[in-house]
């Protein structure tokens, strides 16, 4: 029990404890045995009738009664005032003004499990105070020692360079019990301790865990846990817990500044390898060796675009991590970089590119409702090769939230007529090609022309078979035919002419890809 909001003292001893100090030894207890392990943090003495407005939570309050001689009919009620008030237990001395506490007393105590204690006569209050108080303090005293020898420790560990596993060890040895560092989804960064208590802490063994927040710069990193017999962690180990939380917000935070380096210089360079900027074969392989890449076998370039919603920064974050964690499962050589809203991986060609994706996908769905797309290369070989497969991937990731939505996985080479469409450059003239080739139809403005695109669509999808696209359209038969002598009215007779068909489809298809 730690109750900072009484005071300076935030340690103090058990009801059951004080009376056994020696002033106490012939005090009896009279009710309230329920309550011996109520914490007595403090001392107080009434001797004037409205003591109540003057005591406080986790008190021992010492009397003789004589406040309450002439009101004997109070007494019932005293016990519940002092039990709402949070008081630890009431010791009185009995014979001088009060002969006997009230029946209605001595219940009321044994129902709150409030304690209801009889001083000895010969013990003065001086005598009890003085030592109850030193008792209290003491144990305050060697609290704090070992908290701070176990903090000086602590922070001896990251002072030699060590990280969130000496830290658990060191806390582990201390507190003799499991101790781990979980992130903010449970997952475990660093365990340490006794083989039994470490698997009870990862199993559901909720009543042998305490746990500490890891909180640094106002952000919640995690949490660290210890996991003992039951009843061991007691109030002193959770003051230890909370400097070990302290001390493992540094190394996390640590970590975080030493991983932003590290992930800039790694982007930088695969950008820089990606634009074909980064200098030739050799060097690429030298620095990409220095990172744990193996840039010179064969590879596919996968791009993992955010789509567009969503807290794109707290989602970027998340999906280079669970790529990066993906790409060590399937691929620890491969090479992988967050840019600023995508994600690039260089893979071993052998490497089931959809299976990667899938994984890394499931992981991010567990964190966050943000979704991405992912697009693949082909087959590169050569450092020279890398900047045209990364075109591949980027377009095959946009052309395949085009066609199949968010998150969706595409591989440039299962584009199709896509494919060809990316590969033109400019843009302005494929515009241009569905302006003169669908004429009204190319813009969304009237929604007429856009249902009776939608018509022509399906048209052109069911080659021509009127009867089928009726039914798709839900339309009758001689609407549809309407709809079309209007589109042959708009278009030409497309009908009868199958270039001016492949045309309105290419047409059609350009629009689909409208925006990558």
């Amino acid at each position: 029990m730690r109750l900072a909001s009484t005071g300076t003292i935030i340690h103090g001893v058990a009801v059951g404890e004080v009376l056994g100090v020696s002033t106490l030894a012939g005090a009896r207890l009279i009710a309230g045995e329920r309550g011996l392990d109520r914490i007595v943090q403090r001392l107080n003495v009434m001797e004037v009738p409205d003591v109540l407005a003057w005591v406080k939570p986790n008190e021992l309050l010492l009397t003789t009664g004589y406040p309450l001689r002439n009101t004997p009919q109070s007494l019932g009620r005293l016990v519940a005032d002092l039990d709402e008030r949070g008081l630890a237990a009431l010791a009185i001395k009995l014979g001088r003004y009060l002969d006997e506490l009230p029946e209605e007393m001595v219940e009321q105590a044994d129902r709150l499990g409030f304690p209801l204690i009889q001083l000895p006569d010969d013990v003065g209050f001086d005598d009890i105070l003085n030592q109850v108080l030193t008792d209290i303090l003491n144990r305050q005293a060697a609290v704090l020692a070992r908290a701070e020898e176990a903090h000086r420790a602590l922070v001896q560990v990251v002072l030699a360079g060590g990280g969130l596993r000496e830290v658990t060890a060191e806390v582990a040895g201390l507190l003799g019990v499991a101790v781990a560092v979980l992130d903010g989804t449970g997952q475990v960064l660093a365990a340490a301790g006794p083989a039994e208590h470490l698997t009870a802490l990862r199993g559901d063994a909720e009543d042998r865990r305490t746990s500490v927040p890891v909180v640094a710069g106002g952000h919640h990193h995690g949490r660290i846990v210890a996991c003992g017999p039951v009843g061991s962690i007691g109030d002193s180990d959770i003051g230890i817990l909370e400097r070990a939380a302290t001390v493992a917000a540094l190394v996390v935070t640590r970590q975080e500044a030493v991983n932003a380096v590290e992930s800039k210089y790694r982007a930088d360079f695969l950008r820089d390898v990606l634009t074909g900027r980064a200098g030739g074969s050799e060097r690429v392989a030298s620095r990409a060796k220095a990172f744990g890449w193996d840039l010179q076998r064969p590879v596919t370039v996968l791009v993992a675009e955010l789509d567009p919603e969503g807290d794109e920064r707290i989602a970027q974050d998340r999906l280079v991590a669970c790529w990066t964690a993906a790409m060590r499962r399937h691929d620890p050589r491969g090479a992988v970089a967050g840019f600023s809203h995508e994600v690039v991986t260089v893979v071993d060609a052998s490497v089931d590119a959809g299976r990667l994706a899938k994984d890394a996908a499931a992981a991010f769905a567990e964190c966050l409702p943000a979704t991405f797309s992912t697009g693949a290369s082909r087959t590169a070989v050569g450092a020279e090769a890398l900047p045209e497969a990364y075109g591949q991937a980027l377009k095959a990731a946009r052309v395949g939230r085009q066609l199949h939505g968010h998150g969706a996985v595409a591989h440039f080479d299962q584009l199709g007529v896509y494919r060809l469409l990316s590969l033109v450059n400019d843009t302005a003239e494929l515009h241009a090609f569905v302006r003169e080739t669908l004429g009204p139809l190319a813009s969304d403005d009237d929604a007429e022309n856009a249902d009776l695109r939608r018509t022509l669509q399906v048209l052109l999808e069911t080659n021509l078979n009127v009867a089928e696209t009726a039914r798709r359209l839900h339309f009758h038969y001689n609407t549809l035919r309407y709809r079309i002598g209007k589109l042959e009215r708009m278009l030409g007779g497309f009908t009868e002419d199958a270039h001016l068909r492949l045309n309105l489809t290419l047409a059609l298809h350009v629009l689909r890809m409208r925006g990558i």
